[in-house]
């Protein structure tokens, strides 16, 4: 049997993330060390995991994360050094005991995923192995013991809204999906080409080329139509063909014009109520003018009848992606396949806290033909976990963000080297196949 070191110490201490507010970096040490920092999203739905903050108004606004680093250097190191670091399963199932709440509020999801996620790092370091080979070897399909690794289809957020920006349009996610790309790298180039095209497009307009929380441009538009021409302008002066070689996908957050059992949004350059009905004959008429292959949290956190009429009538049509929905948690993703409700499904880590249970429902929605994309947040680190998981998981779509800021270009680069490693044993998700 293999011998693998033991636990000896977790460190926490409090960073700063991509908007300069506090969260939680932790090191697991046995002979080698290992690090991982916790994203924090500012769009987030009422049934993820509770990520603990001090509440003290005197630091940081009260969002200070002391109380979450104190557990880790406290709590739960006691708990787990003297654990042999290769037993995920067994480490993630021992910090869930020691919490003992069904959302993470007693330790904090943060506390929780940082020792989470550093102790796979450790295993992985221990092993001699890539992250993405570590995960892939204690994956539900581990005895698929293979070189050939599938890299995915970036999802490139280049015009903000929403949460995520002040440009007046509640959509909060304009993305180009460069999925009939050969390969990643050139999946990248082409995406980086169509971002500046952009910025130059909006500079001759008049409009600020200032970016938002993800990296893409936040111009003040009168409708989500004229941003979304704004892009197809970008593909075509970029010498690209929307809808063959560059796809559209929106993030509309839906939660955030979800008011009193009706959406308030902007349609046609008009505000208006609708409800679930409208929003989807809105939702196809922007499918029917454009290339939009994916649409994430079209309805409400818990419309689930909205989200049941949409399935039906846009379902087979394009991809129906439940974040704020199913919150990278088994329950209710298990809801939503009994009920019929999208087919895909966002995965963020600290939406549910230790790295088996996300690895869990990812194998949940492989076996119900769900497919699932690996997330970002919107307050991020540069720490690269996600494009790792998303190779070692093999899910086929990742978004991470714009192409500008290093907390989103640094899982860019990531998967670049990722790619470079495996030379001709990495495959790409794109060419229209995994869409």
């Amino acid at each position: 049997m293999l011998f693998m070191p033991q636990l000896k110490s977790l460190h926490a201490r409090e960073v700063l993330d991509s908007r300069g507010n506090p969260t939680i970096e932790v090191v697991a040490t046995s002979t080698a060390s290992a690090s991982a920092m916790v994203p924090s999203g500012a769009s987030t739905g009422s049934h993820e995991a509770l990520e603990l903050r001090d509440g003290d108004a005197k630091r940081y606004g009260g969002k200070g994360v002391k109380k979450a680093v104190s557990h880790v250097n406290n709590i739960i190191q006691k708990k787990l050094c003297g654990m042999e670091i290769n037993h995920q399963r067994a480490l993630d199932a021992a910090l869930m005991e020691l919490d003992g709440t069904a959302n993470k509020s007693k330790l904090g999801a943060n506390a929780i995923l940082g020792v989470s996620l550093a102790c796979a790092k450790l295993a992985a370091i221990e092993m001699g192995a890539h992250f993405f080979e570590y995960l892939h070897s204690i994956s539900a399909h581990s005895s698929k013991a293979s070189s050939n690794y599938l890299l995915p289809v970036p999802m490139m957020n280049i015009i903000n809204g929403g949460a995520h920006a002040n440009s007046g349009l509640e959509f909060q996610e304009m993305m180009i999906v460069p999925a009939g790309a050969p390969n990643f790298h050139e999946a990248i180039r082409m995406g980086a080409e169509i971002f500046h095209t952009l910025k130059k497009i909006l500079a001759e307009k008049g409009l600020p080329t200032t970016v938002g929380d993800e990296g893409g441009f936040a111009p003040r538009l009168p409708s989500h139509e004229a941003a979304l021409d704004l892009i197809m302008e970008a593909i075509q002066k970029a010498h690209y063909q929307a809808g063959r070689d560059v796809f559209l996908a929106l993030d509309c957050a839906s939660n955030e014009f979800y008011k009193n059992g009706h959406y308030e949004l902007t349609i046609g350059g008009k505000k208006k109520k609708v409800d679930a009905a409208a929003l989807a004959a809105y939702y196809e008429k922007l499918i029917k003018k454009y290339p939009i292959f994916s649409i994430e949290d079209g309805c409400a956190e818990d419309d689930w009848e909205g989200w049941v009429y949409h399935t039906k009538k846009l379902g087979r049509k394009i991809q129906l992606v439940g974040d704020d929905l199913f919150v990278t948690n088994g329950e209710r993703l298990a809801r939503g396949v009994e009920e019929k409700v999208g087919n895909a499904i966002l995965i963020k880590l600290n939406q549910i806290g230790t790295l088996t249970e996300t690895m869990d429902v990812i194998e949940q929605a492989k076996e119900a033909g769900y497919k699932s994309i690996v997330s970002h947040r919107s307050g991020e680190t540069e720490d690269t976990s996600i494009a790792h998981l998303s190779v070692g998981l093999e899910t086929g779509q990742i978004k991470t963000g714009s192409l500008s800021r290093t907390d989103r270009v640094a899982k860019y680069n990531e998967l670049l080297r990722i790619e470079e490693f495996l030379g001709s044993n990495a495959r790409f998700a794109g060419n229209n196949s995994h869409l």
